[in-house]
């Protein structure tokens, strides 16, 4: 479809980068506005711009799922700009990016290495394999294979969905009794762009421990870890992520055992070029991966992490697309923490006030979401389905956390019941 230029940037001299997609403005506009002021950037997206207009040099509306129409709007910006590389961070698009960037021949990882690690069954076999610890882990088809497994695997078992990610899908089942619900719940979540299989669902060994996340950058496969967000989750057996926590020194990036597992990950499934968010669980026989994901991590954990560091994660991924050697080091030594808001059970919004008279010393900013009128439903209903969220920011982990913690003070929800 034609493109239309929309030039902004005062940096004329700058590479390129074909963005593809660009997401939700409440949570993504803090990536797009960090990376233009280092790059120019060329949006290819499937929905008419609006917000990403000052940021970019301009735009092509097509169908970003389909690699002719894709190769087809890149050629045609090739001739005119100098193409650096392709970048997203998009969960749905990394696969048809990395196939457009591979026919482009440009940086990146290859699409079968971005399908291993969207394939959470791919990857558990792979790494599995190759002697990398992994949790017992079935892909099942029905409830009945989901409880046959489970039986199995032994009690309690994680039920999830084999694409997703950010815990969308993901049910703990204590007994047999609680599998066909479980399973219910995590092959019925969906999110646009994902792929579905056969065998759609994985029951999974229970993890114990804390939970953490990790995004890095990985260049000639060499994997730097940039941050370590230490998660928080909640509404059990669900694992909905309401709260994230990076400290700029975390001993965890010296952590030996867990560096090597992840660079082992890497180097198995074959990603050695790109940025990827991988989470792990913190078990008492060592670290264990969650999943990994070819992307930079969701729920602000980029911004969290340049508030403690000082160095953008987002734009360490967008220097690495397009084949350029990221600035890592930190610097800065701060605690940041985000937290998110939920309501208590399932409800219509009437009003969210930010009460900024509440405000502790860290607080960096307090958002409402939602508005009057959106629906807020909770798993297994609806999944993010949150209000408002708070990220504190300061050298003082425990103020940090004591402001960030005071996040339903600071975002009030008034709401009534849902109506069905």
């Amino acid at each position: 479809m034609a493109a239309s230029s929309h030039p902004h940037s005062s940096i004329t001299e700058a590479p390129v980068l074909l963005l593809m997609g660009s997401g939700d403005r409440r949570y993504r506009e803090y990536i797009v506005a960090a990376v233009s002021g280092h790059f120019r950037l060329w949006l290819l997206d499937a929905h008419e711009p609006s917000w990403q207009l000052p940021y970019v040099e301009g735009t092509s509306l097509l169908d970003t799922k389909n690699l002719d129409e894709l190769l087809t709007e890149a050629k045609k910006v090739m001739q005119r700009l100098p193409v650096a590389g392709v970048f997203t961070y998009d969960e749905s698009l990394v696969h048809a990016a990395a196939r457009l960037a591979e026919a482009l021949g440009l940086p990146g990882s290859a699409p079968e290495a971005v399908l291993a690690c969207r394939d959470k069954a791919t990857t558990r076999a792979r790494l599995t394999a190759a002697d990398v610890p992994q949790p017992a882990c079935t892909p099942v088809a029905t409830a009945a294979e989901a409880r046959a497994a489970a039986d199995e695997t032994g009690y309690p078992v994680v039920i999830k969905a084999r694409g997703l990610a950010g815990s969308l899908g993901v049910v703990r089942a204590d007994d047999g009794d609680a599998v066909e619900a479980a399973f219910e719940a995590a092959s019925s979540a969906n999110w646009p762009g994902v792929p579905r299989y056969e065998a759609d669902v994985l029951v999974e060994e229970y993890l114990t421990g804390p939970e953490i996340s990790i995004d890095a950058v990985v260049v000639d496969g060499v994997c730097t870890p940039l941050i370590v967000a230490r998660k928080q989750v909640g509404m059990d057996p669900y694992f909905e992520e309401t709260g994230h926590t990076v400290d700029a020194d975390d001993p965890l990036l010296r952590d030996p055992e867990l560096l090597d597992q992840l660079h082992r990950i890497h180097q198995v499934l074959g990603f050695a070029h790109g940025a990827t968010h991988t989470e792990f669980k913190l078990t008492p026989k060592g670290p264990r991966l969650v999943e990994i994901n070819a992307r930079l991590g969701g729920d602000f954990i980029p911004l969290v992490g340049m508030l403690a560091t000082g160095t953008d994660p987002a734009v360490a991924a967008a220097h690495v697309a397009a084949g350029l050697t990221p600035d890592t080091a930190p610097k800065a030594q701060r605690t940041a923490a985000i937290r998110f808001l939920y309501p208590e059970r399932d409800c219509e919004a009437v009003e969210v006030t930010v009460r900024t008279d509440l405000f502790g010393p860290t607080v960096h900013s307090a958002v409402a979401t939602a508005g009057a009128g959106t629906r807020l439903a909770l798993p297994p209903r609806a999944y993010m389905n949150r209000y408002g969220y708070v990220i504190a920011v300061g050298e003082d982990r425990d103020q940090v956390t004591a402001d960030a913690d005071a996040a339903p003070t600071l975002v009030e929800l008034r709401s009534r019941p849902l109506a069905d």
